[in-house]
């Protein structure tokens, strides 16, 4: 089984003027960002709007990006939806397409106890086969739901397809906890990419990272870097990505992240309502901060 290692990018998602899915730019975004370098790729996620997409739409970006990156590089699938039956189709239509894995976040909105989240997750584990991996994935500032280090211990135990999880909270204290899991063979992808380096010098295989989506550079130099054992030069990118995830707002906001990739001669795209693109003055602004750190 293929798990998330490096710089893992998580893709946005590009509509056109009439708000319909740009599957000819999710294949230029795929193609430059393997281009780059980047390790894996993730769409779908937060940064990609995956609850303001219809399943048939998920199942269409799904099948672009596994398509076009035709095993070049590891690509998850995230899967996490409002309804647990929604979950497992989409679940079983990336395992169909050929996806290296899925992401599956928590449920959200409505509070789940230890139990039900616990349930939740191996139902969709069991639905899959029990080679196809699956991570974790909680962001609990944002989905109101958080899973307990033990939930996860008994998760991994149970279901050998669960493999790791991507935790997008910056609590160097829970990460430890998870970095313990089946006696440290449990992987963790950090989603905060602040905190790259650190996670990987804890022992994390590396980081989920949105701005890698506009600026991939930076954050592949940081694990070339590290892996190569020369920490000073990995300290010096990440302080270049630091000044990226900024000025991009750190991932609030998309619409911050697709004027970027059009600055920088990509197809971005457009936002989906109820969230609107910028206005002209908060676009001129922030390409102005874009070209003062003038990097790339």
């Amino acid at each position: 089984m293929k798990k998330l290692f490096g710089v893992t990018t998580a893709m946005t998602t590009p509509f056109d003027s009439n708000g319909r899915v740009d599957v000819e730019a999710i294949k230029t975004m795929t193609n430059f960002l393997i281009e780059k370098g980047v390790h894996c790729l993730y769409p779908l996620g937060t940064t990609g709007e995956m609850m303001r997409l219809s399943v048939e739409e998920r199942k269409l970006v799904a099948e672009t990006v596994v398509a076009t990156a035709a095993g070049r590089v590891v690509v998850y699938i995230q899967c996490g939806a409002m309804l647990q039956n929604e979950v497992i189709e989409l679940v079983q239509h990336a395992e169909k397409i050929g996806a290296d894995g899925v992401g599956v976040v928590t449920p959200v909105f409505f509070g789940l106890n230890n139990r039900e989240m616990e349930t939740f997750y191996e139902t969709v584990a069991g639905s899959i086969s029990k080679t196809f991996p699956l991570y974790l994935y909680n962001i609990p500032q944002c989905a109101s739901n958080d899973i307990k280090p033990e939930v996860a211990q008994r998760l991994a135990q149970k279901c050998p397809n669960i493999v790791g999880i991507k935790y997008s909270f910056p609590d160097l204290d829970r990460t430890v906890d998870y970095l313990n899991i089946n006696n440290g063979s449990f992987s963790v992808v950090l989603g905060p990419d602040f905190l790259f380096l650190q996670g990987l010098t804890m022992g994390c295989t590396g980081c989920v990272s949105g701005i890698s989506s506009v600026y991939p550079e930076p954050f592949v130099g940081v694990y070339n870097a590290y892996k190569k054992g020369d920490i000073g030069e990995a300290e010096r990118l990440q302080k270049i990505a630091i000044q990226y995830i900024r000025t991009l707002r750190g991932g609030s906001n998309m619409a911050y992240f697709k004027t970027a990739q059009e600055y920088r001669g990509l197809p971005g795209g457009h936002m989906r309502a109820p969230q609107l693109d910028l206005l002209d003055s908060e676009k001129e602004e922030l390409i102005a901060s874009l070209k003062e750190i003038g990097v790339y």
